[in-house]
């Protein structure tokens, strides 16, 4: 049997995860805010030499849908190689902002090579060009190569920079000879910058500049259809610079004419493009006469209305005029827009038009989600706007039913009284696992695309799975988690889907499942398909390339041999990093002179309940921008409210989601309770913590420690090294809590499924969320406050509390710092948790209510958060003997951190 696969010829990068570029693949967008010469803010922050607090633009452009992350330190004030060494090395540090590949930018090639000694995965270096020559050209590419880089070649050569249609093209075929032929560069990592001019600047040479660059992009890929092409696209709108209206509505229309033509990836900021179809007629039709220079007088014309063009953000009065369309019209309206206020009456309307309440599902109905399907593919609606669509045809399907029911016997003899799906979906959240909103928000989407969801909820044991899955005849089960326990269940269903015999493919999603962790251990187990999904927009494509008997096989085929491939990378790869044997880690703790601190003394030692808590004093501590990406909206609040892709979805959200607050307060939907405690204890100078309960018990808190070898000074984190030792003689604290916000949501949202409203559900859960969160930030504050009283002269705005810029720590068992789940069982007894604020803890330690947070609190002034990271067997068997565990139970709890550097 032949079992050679073929590797598909694209262009792979990756950070921490990787980034295949498919022939599908939409644009790329390459972060361009850490550029010293693109953000004021980045160069203020790297001069200053503050380069911790500039990962934060970094995370920004992440957050805000960067899929590659350009780093420039191009600046005479700046030592550029020790500046680029510096930052990336600091980035590596970063899993949510190393996660993306990043692209090193720089005009000196010393330190584009600096920055290659720093880099991780497969990157992309910016640029090499024929400016100084073949001889230098051919040089900095073996270098680039020897790296495994990918290159962004310049249309430059030794007489200059390519500024007509045909230098372009003929200066990149010659550069692409010399890269394949002589120097043995793969064509799929040779990326091609054509140089993209500013337009309409009143020179009339320059008018052309950009229907050259789009005929260039389309003649390099016919001449080199591997390759590919990027640019810097805010180049075009430059002579329009300080009228953010015209300069990105000028990115919008570019894009998708420069797109069409292959133009794959681009350095632009995601804040400062338009949805094309949402540009103002006028601007969007003087935009196009400029870059496609269709008139003599288009520049003109531009600069004219740019005069004229006023801010965003007027009133628009509410336009009924759709009212007046067919009854087919209004329910494809009211789907794509989300309008509830008259579906009712229009279902009626079609109900009476139709011969049977069927064809008006399978008809107009089903027309409408298929718009809203396109939509979101295409990138032109966003997921609330789904959600909200899911609604209309909820309400819309309930006014149907009780005809549909009449009409059974007469539907069962015609057709099997099915309405037409596009396949049956199981979806469940696992066994010990109680986190949905991922997972509804994936049902919404499938089911808006035609597919026949059963949702079995949260904590659902995989005999239930498998079982419904059998008699209800699914075409696909999808697992969901958030704990990383969940990841060992999902690959024991795995298992006995195998030994079951089932035949259906098994879908991956969930916040602490990955790519690398579903080919490494869930698909082995698997033969049938196993896929991950990165989240909802994705889902949709996945689902459907699995159901297509024309693609199945071809898709399964091409994902499989992908995690082979990542199986196998892993099992093989070298270590990237060096680990100090346990012993030696803990020689390099962090050193703090004991003999200079004392500890405060609390107000009061033991626990304290709180209950019923004022809804309106916890509101006002809410971080709003972990609640847009969790509808998928990513950008930094309050900006995301003005971003020109998503403001105004988000600003729809937003005013919803106040609303719906408002509502929770005053009607007091939700009952918040919290128990706080603060404890005696002290650490034994290793890696335990031994605290005193009220009734004199001594508690054994185990840590574990950082075993990565670090620089020179870097010390090796462990907690415990934060609380004084006892051979100090000087008396620390630790102390603990426990805060929910969900008790009380089952009925809304009870309330909720019975008026077929996903968004509110939705809307609920997060804000249930964002609450608890709050909460567990004001009980904080109390405690540094007041309770405890370390910090009582702090004076913090939100924002500074959101930015951590308090003193003292709250780590969360199963999180970074302390990854081992099940100390979770001596905080809830030390607080007596359960019994204080009815949260309960499932099999796998996640805690119910959903919305719930427990952890720590540490108050020497010198405590920070950290990750621990993968550690070593020694620490292994050293943490199981200090537990009293089995080797195998260590290993249960501790597999993530004994596999992965993350």
């Amino acid at each position: 049997m032949n079992t050679t696969r073929t590797i598909k010829p694209y262009l792979r990068l990756s950070g921490l995860e990787p980034l295949v570029v498919r022939p599908e693949t939409n644009f790329i967008n390459v972060g361009e805010r850490t550029n010293v010469t693109g953000s004021k803010k980045f160069a203020r922050l790297i001069r200053e030499g503050l380069f911790e607090e500039a990962l934060s633009v970094a995370r920004q452009q992440v957050e805000s849908g960067a899929q590659v992350l350009d780093v420039n330190m191009d600046d005479a004030l700046l030592d550029g190689e020790k500046a680029m060494t510096t930052f990336l090395n600091l980035l590596a540090s970063e899993p949510d902002i190393s996660r993306i590949p990043v692209m090193i930018d720089s005009s000196k090639f010393s330190v584009i090579e600096a920055g290659l000694k720093c880099l991780q995965g497969k990157c992309i270096v910016n640029s090499i060009s024929l400016k100084e020559g073949e001889e230098k050209f051919i040089e900095q590419a073996v270098i680039c190569q020897s790296y495994g880089a990918s290159v962004v070649v310049m249309a430059f050569d030794e007489n200059g920079q390519a500024d007509t249609l045909e230098k372009r093209v003929s200066f990149c075929h010659r550069a692409y000879k010399i890269l394949v032929d002589k120097v043995g560069f793969d064509p799929q990592d040779i990326i091609f910058d054509p140089n993209i001019f500013a337009i309409a600047t009143g020179i009339e040479e320059h008018n052309n500049y950009a229907v050259d660059f789009i005929e260039a992009c389309r003649q390099i890929k016919q001449l080199m259809p591997l390759a590919k092409i990027s640019g810097g696209v805010s180049n075009v709108s430059f002579s329009f610079r300080g009228n953010d209206v015209v300069r990105e509505a000028m990115h919008s229309v570019f894009l998708l004419h420069a797109i069409k033509a292959g133009l794959d990836m681009g350095i632009v900021n995601a804040g400062m493009i338009q949805i094309y179809d949402e540009i103002e007629p006028q601007l969007r039709e003087l935009c196009e006469d400029a870059i496609l220079n269709r008139r003599e007088d288009a520049t003109e014309r531009l600069i004219n209305f740019a005069e004229t063009v006023k801010a965003k953000g007027k009133v628009v009065e509410k336009d009924e005029a759709w009212r007046n369309g067919t009854v087919e019209e209004r329910l494809s309206h009211a789907l794509v827009n989300g309008i509830t206020d008259y579906i009712e009456a229009d279902t009626e309307e079609a109900r009476l038009k139709y011969p049977r309440p069927l064809e008006v599902i399978e008809g107009p109905l089903m027309d409408g989600m298929n718009i809203v399907g396109d939509l979101f593919g295409s990138g032109k609606m966003f997921l609330p706007q789904v959600v909200k669509s899911a609604r209309v045809m909820k309400k819309s399907v309930a006014v149907l039913t009780p005809y549909i029911e009449a009409e059974k016997a007469k539907l069962v003899a015609e057709n099997g009284g099915q309405i037409k799906s596009a396949g049956k979906i199981l979806l469940a959240t696992v066994k010990g696992d109680v986190h949905d909103i991922g997972k509804n928000i994936v049902g919404v989407v499938l089911g808006c695309n035609g597919y026949d969801i059963i949702d079995l909820g949260v904590m659902v044991p995989a005999e239930k799975i498998l079982q419904t899955a059998r008699e209800q005849e699914v075409d696909i089960i999808g697992l969901s988690g958030l704990i990383t326990p969940s990841l060992d269940e999902m690959v024991h269903i795995a298992r006995e889907l195998k030994r079951q015999q089932f035949n259906i493919p098994l879908l991956i999603g969930g916040a602490t499942t990955s790519r690398t962790h579903t080919a490494v251990k869930i698909a082995p187990e698997y033969e049938n398909g196993v896929v991950h999904v990165l989240d909802a927009s994705r889902s949709v494509t996945v689902t459907g390339n699995l159901l297509n008997k024309a693609l199945n096989k071809n898709f399964l085929e091409e994902v499989k041999g992908e995690y082979v491939k990542l199986n196998e990378a892993f099992r093989n790869k070298r270590p990237v990093k060096q680990y100090l044997p346990i012993a030696e880690a803990r020689k390099n703790k962090v050193q703090i002179d004991w003999e200079k601190f004392n500890p405060v003394k609390p107000a009061f030692i033991g626990t304290k309940t709180f209950d019923h808590y004022d809804l309106a004093e916890i509101v006002k501590y809410i971080d709003w921008q972990p609640f847009f990406i969790s509808w998928e909206l990513h950008g930094k609040f309050p900006q995301i409210l003005e971003d020109a892709v998503v403001g105004k979805e988000a600003t729809r959200l937003f005013n919803d989601a106040q609303e719906m607050l408002r509502r929770i307060v005053e009607e007091k939907w939700l009952r918040a309770r919290a128990v706080i405690g603060i404890f005696p204890a002290n650490s034994n100078g290793v890696d335990t913590v031994h605290a005193t309960t009220e009734d004199g018990a001594v508690i054994p808190l185990e840590s574990l420690r950082q075993q990565v070898k670090k620089a020179p000074g870097q010390p090796n984190f462990c907690l415990a090294d934060f609380i004084a030792p006892a051979s100090t003689g000087k008396q620390d604290y630790i102390g603990g809590f426990a805060v929910t916000a969900g008790e009380g949501i089952e009925k809304h949202l009870d309330k909720f499924k019975a008026e077929h409203d996903d968004y509110s559900s939705i809307m609920l859960k997060a804000l249930a969320d964002r609450m608890a969160e709050a909460f567990t930030e004001l009980m904080h504050e109390r405690v540094r406050k007041e309770f405890w009283g370390y910090a009582n002269q702090e004076h913090l705005n939100n924002d500074q509390l959101i930015k951590e810029e308090y003193m003292g720590i709250r780590p969360a068992p199963g999180y970074p710092a302390c990854p081992e789940h099940t100390e979770k069982y001596k905080l809830f007894d030390m607080l007596g948790a359960t019994e204080a604020t009815g949260i309960i803890l499932t099999e796998s330690l996640a805690m119910y209510p959903a919305s719930s947070v427990s952890g720590w609190y540490f108050a020497h002034p010198e405590s920070k958060y950290f990750g621990l990271g993968k550690i070593e067997k020694d620490q292994l068997e050293d943490y199981a003997e200090r537990k009293g565990w089995t080797i195998e139970e260590a290993e249960r709890w501790l597999r993530p951190s004994l596999e992965y550097d993350i």
